[in-house]
């Protein structure tokens, strides 16, 4: 995938988990730094678990996602701490 669509994906991503996680939202340009590294998170841990999602823009989108949502939870306990 190009760098645009990484940055689409990110941002999806990223809104998609500040909305899944309460509080969760830092803006637009981190919740797309929070989506693309969320991609990371969710596709090395789908790795390590051997889940397959699926291929495309959908389920980059949920991987996406899961680790962007995942990475909110740590943000905030950070936060919190």
């Amino acid at each position: 995938m190009g760098f645009i669509a990484w940055l689409i994906i990110g941002a999806i991503a990223g809104w998609l988990a500040g909305v899944l996680v309460k509080g969760g939202g830092f803006g637009v340009l981190v919740d797309i730094i929070v989506g693309i590294v969320g991609a990371f998170i969710g596709g090395w841990l789908a790795g390590v678990l051997g889940i397959h999602v699926g291929s495309g823009w959908i389920a980059s989108i949920v991987t996406a996602t899961i680790g962007a949502v995942i990475l909110l939870f740590i943000l905030r306990l950070i936060k919190r701490a």
